[in-house]
């Protein structure tokens, strides 16, 4: 039977996963600033440094996208979610966006990235932490299943490049830590290594974790320069299969044409002849990208609107909205702040209030497709109830929604998430279905790492009987990083199963073999299904919710009850108080960015250090303290995941 309840958690605005250690006063920018936009290829820019210097950063961003893409032979590395980079002149005037205080940092989103960075002179250089994350976005667009250790080795080899006279490329440049790390640390079997994923202790304890970067630094170089580089079309081959969807025993073989313990016993002998070397490109030609760049004033409406969208998406939301207003204080038509508001109105689930603005947003620019993509998404999210579930929308609802998102697909091709959201108005309609497979399969064309995008188009699948298409398009989850991907596409076969059985028992007992319309067929068998299965209750939103929880680990404990307070000291450790049912838990977490957090509340709040203004019901899951110090300290434990769930949710045993 195919649930009556259609869920679109994944099209929640998500908090940032890296925790905000704390709040940054809120600073007017000087009247006396200079604000400019620039637009490269790839990159728009703006910044209250000189033109120069803003030039000087998107020539050097689009030099590295360029030798990223040449330099993997095979690998397609492209993004449809634009990027901005905001540049500032000092790090006082970047001190109120940047909460760990960096010399630059990467902010990932579902509707922009962001990239911010000072060229004020410090002992930092804010270009590798960007390169990193860089390279992180552009592999998980390619596919959800690249493993681990590729993603970090891959990041970590190319956070170091350098170029010379725009034409000389320097990559692999040998890392202190790494090179210490390995010396004096035992290699893991790359079985092993293969192995850790996001929810592993290799990739979330501070202890276990350098290892593993260096390690998958070590064999990602060498995959690239060692054997004088024969090994590189075949790494470019395994990066294709791999996101074919082969499995990774299968990929690594087909691809290096050797089984894993011989590759393991070269990489030991290249780590042990201390044999890293640098690698450089020379290209013909010079990689230079000036002459193709668009130089345009900002007013100080225009620098605010940035200014605030920026701080909502790194989920500052009382600062973004003090900023936006001021924007439109400034100027009432700058169309860039009513779309950033209404986004920020709708995350608050203040719908109407997001209506009126995303509407006035519309009608100062037409052209904005973020504009008309979140007007229907804001529709869309009005009638979720608090787990984000819906039945129905009303047919002027639907009408409306389409029409909007159709408006932003012809104006921005290229971006999946409106062809997401229409084919899931589709769905929830129950017709347009054959669009709706066409929408999904263009949106994991332009994004085949957004695997959510496979569940609907099972879904849909399974509604028009075609089980065997909903089966082949949750194969590439069964591999998936993401682990509630993994049981969401579980229990949705169990789904198809289920119907599948139910459908051949209807035509069996009916004598039917499919000459009655398909569409009584399905309500006869709707019908069948509800007297068949009335011992036995539908699943309630909490049920799925339950389901949708990450999942417990052994070694991990899970425990619910209200998140009090985040403690951070001057290390940048954050301590998190949970009130349960038996005591107050305190947590640790050395690492801020690497514990996961989702939220399955429409409006969920800011995390900074102190005091929860609002004490949110929490799921918690850590891994017990065994260290005699932590006992005595009363460290209950080490975070590995916080999940906001309504305030009626009841964790099950």
């Amino acid at each position: 039977m195919i649930p009556a309840l259609l869920n679109h958690r994944r099209r929640r605005f998500p908090i940032i996963a890296g925790f905000l250690l704390c709040l940054a006063t809120f600073s007017t920018v000087q009247a006396k600033d200079n604000w400019t936009s620039v637009r490269s290829k790839n990159f728009t820019l703006i910044g209250n440094a000189s033109e120069k210097d803003i030039r000087k950063v998107a020539t050097r961003l689009e030099q590295f996208r360029d030798v990223f893409a040449r330099l993997l032979p095979g690998a397609r590395f492209e993004t449809p979610i634009p990027t901005t980079v905001i540049v500032f002149k000092s790090m006082s005037s970047y001190k109120p966006f940047n909460p760990g205080h960096n010399a630059g940092y990467f902010q990932k989103g579902e509707d922009v990235n962001y990239i911010t960075l000072t060229t004020e002179l410090g002992a930092q250089n804010p270009y590798s932490v960007i390169y990193h994350e860089y390279v992180h976005l552009l592999v998980d667009n390619t596919s959800g299943n690249v493993p681990a250790w590729f993603n970090e080795g891959l990041a970590e080899y190319y956070s170091s490049f350098d170029i010379e006279d725009d034409q000389k490329a320097h990559l692999g440049v040998l890392i202190p830590y790494h090179l210490e790390t390995l010396r004096q640390e035992k290699l893991l079997p790359l079985r092993t290594l293969f192995a850790v994923d996001h929810y592993s202790p290799y990739y979330n304890e501070s202890g276990k974790r350098g290892v593993f970067y260096a390690e998958s630094w070590a064999l990602v170089h060498y995959l690239i320069l060692g054997n004088n580089g024969q090994r590189l079309p075949q790494l470019g081959k395994f990066l294709q299969l791999i996101g074919a969807n082969v499995g990774i025993d299968d990929a690594f073989k087909r691809a290096f044409q050797m089984d894993v313990e011989s590759l393991e016993k070269e990489l030991r002998k290249f780590i042990e002849g201390h044999t890293f070397k640098m690698q450089t490109a020379t290209f013909e030609h010079k990689l230079e990208f000036d002459s193709d760049m668009k130089v345009a004033p900002l007013t100080e409406a225009e620098a605010q609107s940035y200014l605030g969208d920026l701080l909502l998406h790194i989920n500052r939301l009382d600062d973004a909205e003090a900023r936006l207003q001021q924007a439109l204080t400034l100027d009432p038509s700058v169309t860039m702040a009513q779309a950033s508001l209404g986004i920020l109105r709708a995350r608050q689930g203040q719908f109407a209030a997001a209506k009126k603005n995303l509407q006035e947003a519309i009608k100062g620019d037409s052209n904005n497709y973020l504009a008309h993509y979140y007007y229907a998404y804001a529709l869309s999210r009005e009638g979720m109830d608090t787990n984000n579930f819906i039945r129905s929308y009303p047919p002027e609802t639907t009408s409306i929604m389409r029409a909007e998102l159709k408006k932003a697909i012809d104006l921005s091709p290229t971006f999946p998430e409106s062809y997401s959201l229409l084919a899931f108005v589709n769905m929830v309609s129950g017709d347009q279905l054959e669009e709706s497979i066409n929408l999904l399969k263009h949106a994991l064309a332009l994004s085949p790492g957004r695997q959510h995008f496979n569940l609907m188009l099972a879904q849909i699948y399974m509604r028009q009987e075609k089980f065997d298409l909903a089966r082949r398009a949750l194969d590439p989850l069964a591999a998936s990083k993401d682990r509630q991907l993994q049981s969401e596409a579980k229990m949705l076969l169990e789904s198809i199963k289920r119907y599948e059985e139910q459908v051949a028992r209807y035509k069996s007992e009916t004598g039917n073999a499919g000459g009655e319309p398909r569409l009584r067929q399905r309500e006869e068998t709707s019908t069948t299904v509800a007297k068949e299965d009335s011992q036995r209750p539908e699943m309630s939103p909490a049920d799925y919710l339950q389901q949708a929880l990450r999942p417990v680990e052994a070694g991990e404990v899970r425990i619910q009850g209200l998140f009090l307070k985040l403690e951070c000291d001057s290390k940048g450790t954050g301590y998190f108080i949970v009130q349960a049912a038996d005591r107050n838990y305190k947590i640790r977490a050395t690492s801020l960015e690497q514990v996961v957090f989702r939220a399955y509340t429409p409006a969920p709040g800011q995390v900074s250090c102190g005091p929860r203004k609002t004490q949110e019901n929490v799921v918690f899951t850590f891994r017990p303290a065994t260290d005699p110090k932590d006992l005595k300290a009363k460290i209950d434990g080490d975070a590995i995941a916080v999940e906001l769930v309504p305030k009626d949710f009841v964790l099950k045993k």
